[in-house]
């Protein structure tokens, strides 16, 4: 395995943007990286080389990674060194993985994959061998997983959503998207299409909810049907890409803004919208919006879900899980196809990705406009999704390089919405999007193309934060592993406050809360934003680390009374600072640590 290069350290991104031209390989590609680190490069086992990996979970000391010929299973105790724990022969697209307790689900939507995980495949064109919805697996023991269970669905599961209802401890639940076409009947009974005008029991237009009894997995059957894309007319399109004279950016000066946006007319098909054309629909009859989503997102303290629906946004009430509401959608001119969503910690903003040409296709050249292929950021204003702007990973890639937005996560850094994100073979990027208006990159890493003389499927498919590293699914290399460094960006007194935030499972499309315990490090983290910011006067930014230092050398009585004066002498502050928000984190983290010591 190559050797990873030594980051660039620096709060301006280094110019010429050294990810522009790097060398192709397998694995003798150039690399570039900026204000982070690869800690490992782990290839896939025997069986799965060569093959797509695809999504990725954790539980506990363990990353389970999605690959189209199985489930893999890595020991991360030593992230320099993971070690496979067992693998899953299992073809299946896209055998996306969520985790829950015990119980792994693995979502399955070609024709291709067998109730029996054999490798044959499904020749017939009509099987009651094929599975097209999500397998569920008992991982209690992790080295023997045992398979216990499955539920058909009628369009297969592309992706899936597992959810926890707060009043029901005895289930759990999933949510299926699917968008193959309608399965014959004869395959799956009661499996049929059309629009829900002339068929109200249509398998298109809808979201299946599958129940799992926690105790009987192998019980698990769909419970419920969501109808959320009712009365959505089609998207608005966008002009081909390069074609001049097309329009502005939503949202740019001389544009209508975006669908949802304050100001902005209703999403098409909302009453007083404008109308537009586009497919769906039966055959001669009037054209419709998406029947189906490509994910969501729930984040069930926020009581939202973010469903990423081909053509439109959708914001969705949870409070019920079994009976998810759509509330708002919002639509946008340069909106392909919406992927996936990604909520601010505090449920306020909710940033929207395109993978614009499914993923298979080089959208970030020179030639393609900043906004195509992106995130769309949003916030939630009265139940109501009011878009802000635009980030793209900005450096241009070659035509060898599939490059379009896709899957990411917060990283829990307290007081700031920071995420980790892949954008395939255009690397991974590291943005701040705090501020809705102005989101910016603040790391990066990159490898060159895999060819350097035709597009091969490579990069990251997903790239997660779990307890203090992020993991990154590598479709063709593997399994890469990397941390965040100290910088002007990012002090390590904020990387040592995230730190603190431990889960014992994670899935991506199921967001949980961060919530960070008191720490000595989460209010040393506020004070250096405050420098950053220059939310508070110098002399301030000394004394209070003085004060911080001082504190933390002592112990039990003494060290809370000591905070307890910091605490007051802070909020004192509060009124004469710039960034009056800020300080009151500080005071607040300088309080909780106080009430924490014995």
């Amino acid at each position: 395995m190559p050797t990873p290069i030594t980051p660039t350290i620096s709060a301006v991104a280094p110019t010429p943007d050294p990810r522009v031209g790097l060398r192709a390989g397998y694995w003798d590609a150039a690399q570039a990286a900026w204000n982070m680190r690869l800690v490992s490069t782990t290839p896939p086992p025997e069986g799965h080389r060569g093959i797509t990996n695809s999504d990725l979970a954790f539980t506990g000391k363990y990353v389970v990674q999605g690959n189209y010929a199985g489930i893999i299973f890595w020991d991360v105790s030593n992230p320099v060194k993971p070690v496979l724990v067992k693998t899953i022969p299992c073809p299946a697209s896209q055998n996306d993985v969520s985790v829950f307790k015990h119980l792994l689900f693995v979502s399955s939507e070609g024709t291709n994959a067998r109730l029996d995980c054999g490798t044959q495949g499904v020749p017939e064109p009509i099987s009651k061998e094929r599975i097209r919805g999500i397998r569920i697996f008992d991982i209690s023991d992790i080295r023997n997983p045992k398979y216990v269970g499955n539920v058909q669905t009628c369009r297969g599961s592309h992706t899936h959503t597992v959810i926890e209802d707060p009043n029901d401890k005895e289930n759990v639940y999933v949510y299926i998207s699917g968008s193959a076409g309608v399965r014959s009947p004869e395959e799956l009974a009661g499996c049929v299409g059309g629009n829900l005008t002339d068929n109200p029991d249509s398998a298109q237009f809808r979201v299946e909810v599958i129940k799992v009894p926690l105790a009987a997995p192998e019980k698990a059957a769909v419970g419920n049907y969501a109808r959320i894309f009712t009365g959505l007319a089609p998207p608005p399109r966008r002009v081909e890409p390069g074609r001049a004279g097309g329009p502005p950016a939503a949202g740019a000066a001389g544009a209508p803004p975006a669908a949802g946006a304050a100001g902005a007319p209703p999403a098409t098909g909302a009453p007083g919208a404008p109308p537009a054309g586009g497919r769906g629909g039966r055959a001669g009859g009037p054209p419709t919006g998406p029947n189906q989503c490509h994910d969501i997102t729930v984040y069930g303290e926020s009581g939202f879900a973010g469903g990423a629906c081909g053509g439109y946004g959708l914001l969705l009430d949870i409070r019920e899980p079994t009976h998810p509401v759509r509330i708002d959608a919002a639509g946008d001119i340069n909106m392909s196809f919406w992927h996936s969503a990604t909520f601010s910690n505090d449920g306020t903003k909710v940033l929207f990705s395109d993978e614009w040409g499914g993923g298979s296709s080089p959208r970030c050249r020179s030639t393609d406009r900043l906004e195509w292929g992106a995130n769309a950021i949003f916030t939630i204003e009265r139940g109501k999704l009011v878009f802000h702007s635009y980030y793209k990973m900005p450096a241009p890639q070659t035509d060898f390089e599939n490059c379009v937005a896709h899957n990411g996560s917060l990283l829990p850094v307290p007081g700031r919405d920071i995420m980790v994100q892949g954008f395939y073979q255009g690397g991974i990027t590291v943005f701040d999007w705090t501020d809705p208006k102005k989101p910016f990159e603040m790391a990066y890493f990159d490898r060159g193309p895999l060819d350097g003389t035709r597009l091969l499927s490579a990069g990251s498919w997903s790239v997660y934060w779990y307890n203090g590293l992020i993991y990154s699914s590598e479709i063709s290399r593997g399994l890469d592993i990397y941390e965040m460094v100290p910088t002007p960006h990012l002090s390590q007194n904020e990387i040592d406050a995230a730190k603190t935030v431990t889960f014992t499972e994670a899935n991506a499309q199921d967001q949980r809360k961060i919530v960070w315990p008191p720490s000595f490090a989460m209010a040393k983290a506020f004070v250096d934003q405050l420098e950053r910011s220059k939310g508070l006067a110098a002399g301030t930014i000394t004394s209070t680390r003085t004060a911080l230092t001082r504190a933390e050398g002592l112990s039990g009585a003494a060290r809370r009374t000591a905070l307890q004066q910091l605490g007051t002498t802070l909020n004192g502050s509060v009124s004469g600072s710039s960034d009056q928000a800020k300080v009151q984190m500080l005071v607040k983290a300088v309080n909780d640590l106080a009430a924490a010591q014995r």
